[in-house]
């Protein structure tokens, strides 16, 4: 049988809350997670009024920030402003 292996999209709000639940120490922030979303360091998918991201990639670019992979968009923008350069 085929099993569905469907990646765990949660808003923010509920990413910020999960990892708080795994570590409840934790610095990360909901503005920090927001910031990362927006600035496309962590892809994200508009639903609505809000940004759903993959917890499973949320925790992958914690334990390796400085991986390729994780790179801004070059065409991001944050708070409304543009990355030049």
């Amino acid at each position: 049988m085929n099993e569905l292996n469907l990646p765990r999209m949660r808003t923010i709000s509920e990413a910020a809350q999960e990892i708080k639940a795994l570590d409840p120490r934790t610095a990360i922030t909901e503005y920090h997670i927001r910031q990362l979303a927006v600035s496309g360091v962590i892809p994200r998918v508009k639903a609505g009024k809000k940004y759903l991201i993959n917890l499973d990639m949320l925790i992958e670019y914690m334990s390796d920030p400085t991986s390729e992979k994780f790179r801004p968009h070059p065409t991001a923008t944050v708070n409304g402003i543009r990355r030049v350069g």
